[in-house]
């Protein structure tokens, strides 16, 4: 599942290599507000390292993408019933996947902040680690990760420099590549949250796509390989 409105920058986890040859690679889009990339979120590392195949994590914002589409908020908010099914939805799959889940208020969270704070961690592994950290104490424990406090209790729980990265996150670089991300996502043909490109541009959208985003990114490499291979 994923929430919808209807170029590589080389983030994310080292690219593995299979017998000199360069492992699969999927980038992973998320935005902070939205409840299936927090399930991604929480499993993707996992799924991902079974599988043999690399992770970028690509932090954007819907907020843009549903303003073009003259939304104003989340579908979830626009539609009753869409909402009303979404928050069944999750409770079912947070619990059977072992995850505590409460309903941020409001809905949707405001990400800008915490986006911005992922763009400005250089290092891949505490990309994922502030990413994880962020979707636990919205969905999971109902904080405010538009709160600059909340933010910054999360780094110093991560061991990471709060205040350095807070204010690397106000910089006009980080703002620019965020909305460099945005575009990028936009011109990749995504629409909602969590989405999954591979190397090939083929898009998959939603948690529940996770895992034929990875088969494909496997099969894919694998033609590749062959095609390599071939004298011909």
């Amino acid at each position: 599942m994923g929430e919808a409105i209807g170029k590589d920058r080389g983030r994310g986890e080292a690219i593995g290599k299979d017998r000199g040859r360069i492992a699969p690679v999927i980038d992973f889009w998320y935005e902070f507000a939205s409840t299936y990339s927090y399930l991604t979120a929480l499993r993707i590392e996992r799924a991902a390292s079974a599988r043999g195949v690399g992770l970028r994590w690509r932090p954007f914002l819907l907020g843009p993408v549903f303003a073009k589409a003259g939304w104003p908020t989340s579908p979830f908010n626009l539609y009753p019933a869409k909402g009303a099914y979404m928050w069944r939805d999750m409770e079912r799959l947070t619990a059977a996947a072992g995850l505590p889940f409460v309903r941020p208020d409001p809905f949707p969270q405001n990400g800008l902040l915490a986006a911005r704070v992922a763009l400005a961690l250089d290092d891949p592994a505490a990309v994922s680690r502030f990413s994880r950290a962020v979707y636990l104490a919205e969905f999971g424990e109902g904080r405010d990760i538009g709160a600059r406090e909340t933010i910054a209790a999360i780094l110093a729980g991560l061991d990471l420099p709060a205040d350095a990265l807070l204010a690397r996150a106000e910089t006009p670089g980080i703002k620019a590549r965020l909305k460099d991300e945005v575009t990028a996502a936009e011109c990749a043909g995504i629409f909602g949250a969590p989405s999954f490109t591979t190397a090939d541009g083929d898009l998959f959208w939603g948690n529940d796509r996770l895992e034929q985003a990875l088969d494909h990114a496997v099969r894919h490499a694998g033609a590749d390989a062959a095609q390599e291979g071939d004298p011909s």
